[in-house]
């Protein structure tokens, strides 16, 4: 469960919340026919502040239910406490998944793994809201300590106090490190969640599938623009099916064999390239212990501020010369000078050791 299919990726649809029974009958009975895997809406929705809607709660799994007779779509609920694990379990949910706000705190997780114990359902696990890959995979962890087998991965993106273009930056590094460390775990994109809008869905969808995620949920509504809670990044059942019938779906590998070797060739280059590399970085670091020699003899602080400001101006001149985002640079540039730093301070406490000891 969970992993793509052959020609198309697994796809999970559906409202943000469950706001009535005819808008939830409406959006299912209009996806039906696109082929979805799963039928999303939310019943219980945590919502930042007080006053937002904050879903219709138990009184709208009957909703869900009546979804599953008339449509024969199965369905998929957020679940955040051990109460609402029971309450959807009772009204037959097919799916449940945890939320980012749920995943973030180890002991909410846990409780809902205790209400699972011997309950046969699936379940998927959003990552936290912060950019933590521990929290993600403890929680992973936590639910499978609990006997749930089927358990899936959702990347939803990350809260970030940078500007950026999506709602929650995307850190595709963090979940490419989740499934690095766990290649049997399906991993499926919250597209909407990351964009917050609905112009960059494709686009998002589409770097998911390019990375080799298993598939996709996507917030569709039959009135978006008029939807209780996030409002700006559903779209229509018709908006959904041009989205999905527009990407591409690629293979992970292939057996022609002159690709093979001439992807063989150019890997072989990169390995040289990053050998150059890790030279280059091995000397710039012995260069950084010099200067925090130096420092130490003249009694110097570490952190030069300007020169920090001075580095990364000029890097980003450079780096758009080269066709290097910004992003990146500043990424790479910061693990090279926490690393400098780290070596100086090192440099430094040696001296103090030296000194205490004679």
């Amino acid at each position: 469960m969970f992993h793509k299919h052959a020609s198309r990726p697994y796809l999970i649809a559906g409202p943000c919340s469950a706001e009535t029974e005819e808008q939830v009958l409406s959006v299912a009975r209009e996806l039906a026919p696109l082929g979805i895997d799963l039928f999303r809406a939310g019943v219980w929705k945590p919502r930042t502040r007080p006053g937002a809607f904050e879903g219709n709660g138990a009184a709208a799994l009957p909703w869900l239910r009546r979804v599953k007779v008339e449509t024969g779509l199965r369905v998929a609920i957020e679940v955040a406490t051990a109460n609402q694990v029971y309450e959807a379990l009772k009204f037959g949910i097919d799916v449940l998944w945890i939320g980012a706000r749920t995943t973030v705190n180890p002991f909410s997780v846990q409780e809902i793994a205790d209400a699972l114990r011997g309950a046969d359902v699936p379940v998927l696990i959003k990552n936290p809201v912060n950019p933590d890959l521990e929290l993600w995979v403890g929680a992973i962890e936590r639910i499978r300590n609990a006997g749930v087998a089927r358990v899936g991965a959702v990347h939803r993106g990350f809260s970030s106090y940078s500007k950026s273009k999506f709602r929650n930056a995307p850190y595709w590094e963090i979940p490419v490190e989740l499934r690095r460390r766990m290649p049997e775990l399906p991993l499926l994109c919250d597209n909407s969640h990351i964009c917050g809008n609905r112009d960059d869905l494709l686009e998002v969808a589409q770097q998911a599938l390019d990375l080799n995620y298993d598939g996709l949920m996507t917030e569709v509504h039959n009135a978006p623009d008029q939807a209780w809670s996030d409002a700006k990044q559903q779209i229509t059942p018709l908006g959904y099916s041009d989205m999905t019938g527009r990407l591409i779906v690629r293979r992970e590998t292939t057996d022609n064999v002159d690709f093979l070797e001439n992807l063989e060739i150019l890997r072989h280059k990169i390995d040289e390239v990053d050998l150059e590399l890790f030279n280059l970085l091995a000397r710039r670091m012995r260069l950084a212990e010099d200067i925090g020699r130096y420092k130490r003899r003249n009694n110097i602080s570490i952190l030069q501020t300007a020169r920090w400001n001075e580095i990364l101006e000029k890097a980003f001149k450079q780096g758009q010369e080269r066709h290097l985002s910004s992003e990146f640079v500043e990424k790479f540039l910061s693990a090279v000078h926490q690393e400098s730093i780290t070596r100086q301070h090192a440099v430094m406490m040696q001296a103090s050791t030296a000194t205490s000891s004679g």
